[in-house]
């Protein structure tokens, strides 16, 4: 149906409770149903380069629903059963969503971001008590088989690995030279090591065991956030099945493609646009294993539109912001709509992309932690640029504010927290380490999201800002947007990203980082000149403002403001350092599980441990000598 306006939401509500709904208990359910209905249609479609006459992988219904049963019935012989986890490191192939759908049939599936480092790789398998990995064989320009070997190294659960070899992506020659190439495949663990396709053909096409009869956490998905370590969500089968039902009731068809190059261990391709084309028959495409930081892929990226005909672009501000750096250059009259999420969207970059392409925007918003979906901009409707739209059929948005310890719902166009309740949330079990669930809940159902936002008389939901992003400056609460979207103002500036850097009389002072479009050579002095004039708020005008090469940013996109701070509390604590004229620098700021960042300092000559500290201890960043 038509999805317009809140009265379209309040409509579907009304029709039943979401319980009586006639959806999938299983996601091996949700897949047969797809199989039954589109069997020959086509499902997915990878491809390892990025060009728009390359080599391509497409399976139909079919072909996915007898591959996957292959991938659950081996994983359900390897001793993963329903309490079982399967860890998925990988970048996006073919063999990443039969290792992901199979790993949620067989048992829990735990994709993992394989951009990790191994120690936090490491420390996320013992912390889901992996038993299988799936990963990649050594190949040409990657590192992943090396990150994953030296992370099984240190988690003793884990008892098979089962390796993915990209070589048969290729034709010759190219697939002729891997092998003569091809970095030593690493070793040097205690696991059994496995190929997984040539064990996943041993087994048969249709499910050897009997599918789950009840709804169960079927993934582990850790978060992908700015503002520290990774946490380990939990996501049922409800939360799923709930994704995939929206995305075939207000989105998807059976006759549309849809192009993701987002990777599918980040709920958003997963979660969002996969359950969702599960749900309708859509066909969805994989453009290179890195997705958007594939080789070629901002380059040839109209031309692969034009060659699948797409209709749905999905799509993150960063690669939008890459997108407007390259000409249209191909037929691409078929997109219908770009869905963008992760981040808000500045409005000068909504513009620009909707002006050169003729393709409108819409907005949403979710988080893992709520197996994601919680809102989005109409397609067919009214769009507020800047705000994430209307909430979807039952998913129940609140902004509370705490006063004397006690949440106060707010009211229109206050801010406060945005908070939510949906089939999505898993109230009291969100992540997997009991302490973290203590007080993330309002009234014991409304998850606490983190975010700062408001509602506005329409029912559109607007984020106005992270609530550990705050810039806390002597007390006074700044919302590092502000500086942002001023900065966004400028012509050389492509992204922005601001943050408080550490000050000895203020606690902190809002500094920012930028990111310039192609051919630009604005400095730093100049657009902090610029963020004086643009920036309303006198306390929010930035002290410092630096131009980087590239802003870090996690893997869907995002800013990645840990490494800002890290940047920050190095070139702050160092100038201290300098002024006071002692034998001492920062040489590492490292992300403590329980103390956050922690400035890591080592001697250059003579020097008191009391001077260090006395200098030092005036910032409230902790610090520790590096010997």
């Amino acid at each position: 149906m038509a999805f317009a306006s809140v009265e379209d939401t309040i409509a579907l509500e009304n029709e039943m409770p979401w319980e009586d709904r006639d959806v999938p208990v299983t996601f091996y359910e949700l897949l047969t149903r797809t199989k039954d209905r589109h069997g020959n249609g086509k499902a997915t479609t990878f491809q390892l380069l990025s060009g728009p006459k390359d080599k391509a992988e497409t399976l139909t219904w079919n072909d996915l629903h007898a591959r996957t049963c292959q991938v659950a019935n081996m994983f359900r012989d390897l001793g993963i059963g329903e309490k079982d986890v399967v860890a998925c490191i990988l970048p996006n192939c073919t063999e990443t969503l039969l290792t992901i759908f199979g790993g949620a049939i067989a048992g829990i599936i735990n994709p993992i971001n394989p951009l990790l480092e191994p120690e936090q790789i490491a420390a996320i398998l013992r912390e889901t008590k992996a038993k299988v990995v799936v990963t990649l064989k050594a190949f040409p320009k990657t590192d992943v088989a090396q990150k994953t070997a030296e992370a099984v190294r240190h988690a003793p659960g884990v008892a098979t690995v089962l390796e993915i070899d990209l070589n048969r992506y290729l034709t010759p020659p190219k697939s002729l030279i891997v092998p003569l190439i091809r970095p030593k495949n690493p070793g040097n663990h205690h696991a059994d090591v496995l190929d997984f396709n040539k064990t996943a053909k041993k087994y048969p096409t249709s499910l050897s065991f009997a599918d789950s009869t009840e709804d169960r956490v079927a993934a582990y998905f850790h978060t992908g956030g700015t503002t520290g370590m990774p946490k380990v969500a939990q996501h049922r089968y409800s939360g799923m099945v709930y994704n995939g039902w929206l995305g075939a009731t207000l989105l998807f068809t059976n006759d549309d493609n849809v192009i993701c190059p987002l990777p599918m261990f980040h709920v958003f391709a997963c979660h969002v646009i996969m359950m969702s084309a599960i749900s309708a028959g859509t066909h969805v495409v994989f453009p290179t294993p890195a997705g958007y930081r594939g080789d070629g892929v901002f380059d040839n990226f109209w031309k692969l539109i034009e060659r699948w005909q797409i209709t749905f672009i999905i799509t993150v501000p960063t690669a939008i912001s890459a997108m407007m750096q390259r000409p249209v250059d191909a037929d691409i009259s078929s997109v219908k709509t770009s869905f963008s999420g992760s981040a808000p969207l500045p409005l000068e970059l909504f513009k620009r992309f909707e002006e050169t392409s003729g393709v409108t925007i819409v907005e949403g918003y979710g988080l893992t932690e709520a197996t994601c979906l919680v809102s989005c901009n109409p397609p067919t409707g009214g769009k507020k640029v800047g705000s994430v739209g209307i909430r979807f059929p039952y998913s129940d948005v609140r902004i509370f504010k705490e006063v004397n310890g006690e949440p106060v719902e707010c009211g229109p166009d206050e801010v406060g927290e945005i908070c939510v309740s949906n089939p999505g949330v898993y109230a009291g079990n969100t992540y997997t380490e009991a302490e973290k669930n203590a007080e993330l809940y309002h009234h014991g159902k409304y998850l606490r999201t983190g975010d700062l936002g408001r509602i506005d008389e329409e029912n559109y939901i607007w984020i106005t800002g992270r609530a550990k992003d705050l810039i806390i400056r002597g007390g006074h609460n700044i919302d590092p947007a502000e500086i942002e979207e001023a900065l966004l103002q400028h012509h050389d500036v492509a992204m922005a990203g601001a943050i408080g850097q550490p000050d000895a009389h203020s606690g902190e002072l809002p500094c920012a980082y930028v990111e310039l479009v192609e051919g630009a050579s604005v400095t730093g002095e100049e657009l902090l000149a610029h963020a004086k004039v643009h920036v309303h708020e006198r306390a929010a005008i930035p002290k410092h403002v630096e131009v980087l090469d590239e802003l870090p940013k996690t893997a869907v996109g995002k800013v990645f403001k840990p490494d800002l701070r890290k940047r920050a509390i190095t070139r702050i604590y160092n100038k201290a350092l300098d002024e006071a004229k002692l034998n001492a620098k920062v040489i590492e700021v490292l992300d403590d599980k329980k103390r956050g960042l922690v400035a890591r300092v080592e001697r250059t000559g003579v020097v008191h441990d009391d001077e260090v500290g006395h200098v030092l201890g005036a910032y409230t960043r902790p610090w520790e000598w590096a010997e």
